[in-house]
């Protein structure tokens, strides 16, 4: 989005959509905010989210789910010592994306931000949320909350074999819409209606969902832009949104479709009963938020690729947690400066 709308590739939306319609029944509108222009609109919803093993919590003595990073550490070490799990959470340490966006949400449970508005790292104190996420990350592996091997196993590599599988009680930074397009499918799971949605734990209470959706917009080449916001309208609205999920059989099902946009969207697909806890995820959805409020920088791949290479290399020991976030901050910088 910021490298859209840098450089002009989009018209403003605004001027063609309803903008207080569209962002009441789209949460995640604002990602596609740059510059003060729309430069699209998300039609599909991807957000990060807390996946638990109800079960497993429960073997281990513990009811009640956790509302904050302290009792949500505190549990995995319940369950790693009552033996239900010898390594219970999932974090994916392979150095690849899912990492990086893996950190992004640790790091606003703990209260930080990524980048300013400007593109400078907000992570290099060690009081920063993103520091503490850093930290959070990799003493789960150095003390064995994560299994040794995911030091080189991707995001759904993790989703695939350690959580739907039952070798792992919770994965923090899960993807919406996991649980009944993996976890409760027989063919592919052995953890068949143990995994549920929770709201995700903060530092003191509940944290928001980073967002990361899909978009569509009005190429500046657009030879009829009229027309364009038209399709868009049609595109994106609740019907077929519900409808690209499943709500109306697979005829109409769009493959690699994540979830609706709309909160609209996401009613008509749980009340057709094409959504597993649906109210959770729509409840989730209104709480999302995107990484970068102004925009991804233009330089976002350079950046991740930075992220993901020194928290893995954080992980595997080879440098330290404080020498990670000075490298990954010294990139933001240098980036940012150009």
């Amino acid at each position: 989005v910021g490298q859209e709308g840098k450089l002009g590739w989009f018209l403003p939306m605004e001027k063609y959509i309803d903008q207080k319609a569209y962002a009441a029944d789209m949460p995640q509108l604002s990602s596609f905010t740059a510059g003060g222009h729309i430069v699209g609109v998300p039609f599909d919803s991807s957000y990060l989210v807390t996946t638990v093993n109800k079960p497993m919590f429960a073997k281990a003595g513990i009811s009640a789910m956790p509302t904050t990073m302290d009792e949500y550490t505190t549990d995995l070490q319940k369950i790693k010592a009552s033996g239900v799990s010898e390594a219970p959470l999932n974090i994916p340490f392979a150095a690849a994306e899912g990492l990086s966006t893996y950190w992004y949400q640790t790091t606003q449970a703990f209260g930080g931000s990524v980048l300013s508005a400007k593109g400078k790292p907000q992570f290099t104190s060690p009081n920063s949320g993103g520091y503490k996420a850093a930290e959070w990350m990799v003493n789960a592996i150095k003390t064995g909350l994560v299994p040794a091997g995911n030091i080189n196993v991707s995001d759904s590599q993790g989703q695939q074999t350690l959580m739907a599988k039952g070798i792992v009680a919770s994965t923090f930074g899960d993807y919406a819409g996991n649980v009944g397009s993996l976890y409760d499918v027989p063919d592919t799971s052995s953890v068949v209606g143990s995994v549920s949605y929770i709201p995700t734990p903060g530092v003191s209470g509940l944290a928001a969902n980073v967002s990361n959706p899909d978009g569509i917009g009005i190429p500046k080449t657009a030879k009829n832009p009229a027309a364009a916001a038209k399709f868009i309208e049609w595109f994106t609205s609740a019907q077929n949104q519900a409808d690209f999920a499943g709500a109306s059989g697979a005829a109409k099902v769009m493959p690699g479709y994540f979830l609706p946009s709309r909160l609209s969207g996401l009613a008509k697909l749980t009340s057709a009963g094409g959504l597993t806890d649906g109210a959770e995820l729509t409840a989730l959805l209104k709480t999302s938020k995107p990484v970068f409020p102004q925009g991804a920088p233009v330089w976002y791949p350079q950046f991740s690729n930075s992220v993901y290479t020194n928290l893995h290399a954080a992980a595997t020991g080879t440098m330290t947690v404080d020498a990670a976030m000075k490298a990954i901050a010294a990139t933001a910088k240098s980036l940012s400066s150009q």
